[in-house]
């Protein structure tokens, strides 16, 4: 007899909602995830704290965020419990309708995605950034798309983030910790709302930002679900009479163990859910009859960043949420290629690191204010990097990539492996660096294209989607429309490894948008 009904592996947009709606429907659910659960004062910060998720020494390092270096592409994961939501910019959008024009079964519409998209968007709470409350970013943003005759392009965007209408810029000390207005959310976790501190990827210290452990899992947890932190999935196997077994390595102890469940959901994330799978097909020789098509047409959403330099002009990237508003270029007017425009932001590490230091003990905390007064004086009041701009922005790149399991250079294990040409997305990421370059010199600003793709053709995504992805039969796809496995009855995926192509702009809804779906399906 199986332990748990069911055990779902991974906490972020696609295990969350899982997990959530399981425990909801009253069965008996495992969320297994290989990362901590992080605490607001346990968040990185300076140069000691836990910033790496380390996949070849897992034991050992098991912070943040895991960052794979392949050899054309790197990608950017969270790793905690809440997954991607605690590292993303907070976007929360869903795809347009010519995103499921093609690729897709034919169950998977836009029209028939609605509800799901509405549905995740209430579970986050969406907002948009309050007008009075917009950036300098934001504001060049407008600029640029208004100078080059583009203003009817430009959009707000919604956000999974708590704001207070009576915040704004001119208050005194705007961003101190003081001018969060604290309740208890719905789901009967304290938050705060945005100070605009900038902090988003690296973790709000109000709990401004609406990541997955405050409301679906919350809610998941509230419902009976287990979340087992620091827990890595090693193999997945079928169990004789019906069910699966999962072998688990505790990171905290070093100790394997195993636990049974009727159902499996994988929700790793792209890269996690699909190198799992691999080895269960390809080394363990758990799970044979996986589709020959694991591990192909992954993609990268066609992220890229352009850093531009305003001179005498004050950007401060490092103030306000991450992303706040994108200039729509999806429709494919330029010259078919699909892109999708946003301001971007990056935390004060600097200052991040020295608050962090001076406030880790009472004598600290007293001097701080006074070392703050210090440092702005030095700096005549300006923020080191307040004159760049991250031009960010995603686009609809050829789902070519192929991840499979290699022999290492200097032997040992298996090894993931990515096998990404970039050629057949060279089009729509020059096509957005272009415009990066436009929108930089229309408003003054002087771009620098990175020389990782001006001279090497090299790439990084936070957005990996595929590997795993949706079709009709094993012969195009590793699961269905309902997220489940050809081959293997109760044994699902839903994350971002099922998306069959890019969208464009930021996944997270979509994909908790599938899961919402597939959990529908389900359960019905």
């Amino acid at each position: 007899m199986a332990g748990y009904a069911a055990i779902v592996i991974g906490s972020g947009f696609g295990g969350a909602v899982a997990a959530c709606r399981l425990a909801e429907a009253g069965e008996k659910v495992l969320v297994l995830e290989r990362g901590k659960r992080w605490r607001t004062e346990d968040f990185p910060r300076g140069p000691g704290d836990d910033w790496l998720f380390d996949v070849d020494e897992p034991e050992k390092q098991h912070g943040w965020i895991d960052l794979r270096l392949f050899r054309r592409m790197a990608v950017a994961q969270g790793a905690g419990v809440g997954g991607g939501s605690l590292i993303y910019a907070n976007i929360f959008v869903p795809a347009e309708r010519f995103a499921f024009d093609a690729g897709w079964p034919a169950e998977v519409t836009f029209d028939a995605m609605a509800p799901h998209y509405r549905r995740a968007g209430d579970m986050l709470a969406v907002e948009e950034v309050p007008a009075n409350q917009l950036p300098p970013r934001a504001k060049l943003v407008r600029e640029a798309a208004a100078t080059i005759g583009d203003g009817a392009r430009l959009r707000a965007l919604p956000l999974a983030v708590r704001f207070d209408s009576a915040w704004h810029y001119g208050l005194d000390d705007p961003h101190g910790e003081q001018h969060a207005k604290f309740d208890t959310n719905r789901f009967g976790r304290r938050q705060g709302t945005c100070i605009h501190c900038g902090c988003c990827d690296l973790g709000c210290p109000v709990a401004a930002r609406n990541s997955l452990d405050l409301n679906y899992l919350a809610m998941a947890e509230d419902k009976g679900a287990e979340i087992r932190p620091l827990s890595l999935v090693r193999a997945i196997e079928p169990v004789i009479g019906g069910g699966y077994r999962v072998t688990i390595l505790r990171l905290d102890t070093g100790v394997t163990m195993t636990e049974t469940a009727e159902k499996v959901i994988v929700a790793a994330g792209s890269l996690g859910s699909t190198e799992l799978l691999l080895r269960c097909r390809d080394e363990h020789r758990t799970l044979p009859l996986l589709s020959p098509r694991l591990g192909h047409g992954w993609c990268a959403n066609g992220d890229f960043l352009t850093p531009a330099l305003y001179p005498g002009r004050d950007v401060s990237p490092t103030r306000g949420p991450t992303i706040t508003t994108a200039i729509d270029y999806l429709d494919g007017s330029d010259r078919g290629h699909r892109y999708f425009v946003e301001d971007g932001g990056f935390p004060d590490v600097l200052g991040n690191a020295l608050q962090a230091a001076l406030g880790r003990n009472f004598t600290g905390r007293r001097v701080l204010d006074g070392w703050r007064v210090m440092l702005s004086g030095l700096l005549r009041g300006r923020d080191p990097a307040s004159f760049i701009m991250p031009w960010f922005g995603q686009g609809v790149d050829q789902p070519g990539g192929v991840m499979r399991l290699k022999r290492g250079l200097f032997g040992g294990g298996l090894e993931l492996d990515l096998d990404y040409d970039v050629a057949g997305s060279e089009g729509v990421v020059q096509a957005m660096v272009d415009r990066h370059e436009q929108l930089s010199r229309a408003t003054g600003g002087i771009a620098a294209v990175p020389p990782t793709w001006s001279l090497f053709r090299y790439l990084v995504t936070p957005h990996p989607l595929g590997g795993c992805n949706m079709g009709t039969s094993r012969d195009d796809g590793v699961v269905d429309h309902r997220g489940e496995v050809f081959g293997y009855p109760g044994l699902f995926v839903m994350d971002g490894a099922v998306v069959p192509r890019a969208l464009g702009l930021n996944p997270s809804r979509t994909i908790a948008a599938l899961a919402e779906r597939c959990m529908q399906l389900m359960l019905a």
